[in-house]
């Protein structure tokens, strides 16, 4: 089985604020959605894994759908 969902959807999810001061475990969520720098924006595939990622740094990134 798979992880994902059949919706086959995309989001786009833009860094706003800095990882700086936070802790680490949220640092290293925002590498792990591939983002490194303000303002650099990803597309991810619309997954309950990059959705839980999101929700733990949500004051710091902006999600498209």
């Amino acid at each position: 089985m798979s992880a994902e969902k059949n919706s086959g959807g995309t989001l786009t999810i833009k860094q706003i604020r800095s990882g700086i001061g936070n802790p680490r475990e949220m640092r290293e969520t925002l590498r792990a959605l591939g983002l490194r720098k303000i303002h650099q924006s990803v597309e991810r595939t619309d997954t309950r894994e990059i959705r839980g990622m999101i929700a733990k740094v949500h004051h710091l990134v902006e999600v498209t759908e």
